[in-house]
């Protein structure tokens, strides 16, 4: 079985979108300031863009505070072709360790952490349908430690439940990576050095 190119998917939906001459609305589930810095850069190119900073996965609460001071000053400093906004969700530890129980001892990247990217792009679905987005993806596949296909395997299934268009994203190819690198380095953000999670840190 062929592995899908999924950077290849949104080069050509985003070529189909420029061709129509429209902006179409994206809510984008933002996992931290760094690894939005490019998916901004690129996207906001083609799309009007609500960054949603939801992850009941970070713990403790003075870290996910401060990541997401991070992502306001970032969304506040960039410059963008089209309007880009941020909308903070609830901070809601309890339903990360409701998700996670029994699945405390799984290796990094595996089981408990797909449940994890699906209960953050669940959250993220459900309000794009509310406020009439087109698409709905994560700045998640970013990172070489996310597995992209995963990412893009839980945004199609919430599609087709929900019925908003999932955003085809392998955010980590045409350099994307080392370019949030650079751009985190332009804006002197703060990197943490782990996913967000206890069992991350506990694994470091």
């Amino acid at each position: 079985m062929n592995r899908r190119n999924y950077q290849r998917e949104l080069d050509q939906l985003i070529e189909n979108i420029q061709k129509e001459n429209r902006v179409p609305k994206l809510f984008l589930h933002a996992c931290c300031a760094p690894c939005s810095s490019y998916v901004l850069e690129y996207l906001s190119q083609y799309f009007e863009i609500t960054v949603f900073f939801y992850n009941p996965n970070i713990s403790p609460e003075e870290e996910y505070q401060k990541r997401v001071r991070e992502i306001r000053r970032l969304v506040s400093e960039m410059d963008y072709v089209h309007p880009v906004t941020i909308v903070e969700g609830k901070y809601e530890p309890e339903r990360f360790f409701a998700m996670a129980k029994g699945l405390e001892k799984v290796p990094e990247g595996g089981e408990r952490c797909f449940r994890c990217y699906r209960l953050r792009m669940e959250e993220a679905v459900q309000l794009a349908i509310e406020g009439g987005y087109d698409y709905f993806t994560t700045t998640l596949s970013i990172s070489p430690l996310k597995n992209a296909q995963k990412i893009n395997e839980i945004g199609e299934e919430l599609s087709k439940i929900y019925g908003v268009a999932h955003l085809p994203s392998d955010f980590k190819k045409k350099n994307g990576y080392k370019r949030s690198i650079e751009l985190s380095h332009e804006h002197d953000l703060y990197r943490q050095n782990y996913c967000g999670c206890v069992f991350s840190k506990s694994a470091l």
